[in-house]
């Protein structure tokens, strides 16, 4: 098994966050996990110039929920981009492959309704010390990843005008 940071980037590739407006939202389910996500993720924004103000954290039950949560988001506030935080960790039921693929689809279609970076930062793993290992631990922080997957499409987006 690889002990690889997936979470190491060149800090010089990312553009300014500075006059970018986030919304973050965050699953209480697995919340140990969820809650390192969203950490990794207020970090990242900030590192990269994004101001606490500029930056909105709401929570909702699971992860299923992710995605109407993020609708809220589009709706009813001013942001650039929507990063959902999640952890869905495998079980004995199918349970797991309905919550997943439901998360997924709801996450693509919100990018496409709303024309804005809707990042899916959900870990999908077999059981709770690989989401430790992707939530600050050996394999980096996927709320850190999902930070710079927004920023980025933020910048590529104001690009185009």
């Amino acid at each position: 098994m690889a002990t690889k940071d997936l979470s190491a980037y060149d800090i010089n590739s990312v553009p300014s966050a500075e006059n970018m407006k986030f919304g973050i939202v965050v699953a209480e389910w697995n919340l140990q996990i969820t809650g390192a996500l969203a950490n990794g993720a207020m970090e990242t924004l900030k590192k990269h110039g994004a101001s606490e103000e500029n930056i909105s954290v709401k929570y909702v039950p699971g992860t299923f929920e992710l995605p109407l949560g993020g609708q809220f988001f589009a709706e009813l506030d001013n942001v650039d981009a929507v990063i959902l935080l999640g952890c869905v960790i495998q079980g004995e039921t199918r349970h797991f492959d309905y919550i997943c693929e439901g998360v997924t689809q709801g996450t693509k279609d919100l990018n496409l309704k709303y024309n804005k970076p809707f990042v899916f930062g959900v870990l999908t793993t077999e059981n709770e010390q690989q989401a430790l290992d992707r939530a600050g631990g050996i394999h980096g922080n996927k709320g850190d990843e999902a930070a710079v997957t927004a920023i980025k499409m933020v910048d590529l987006q104001q690009s185009f005008k």
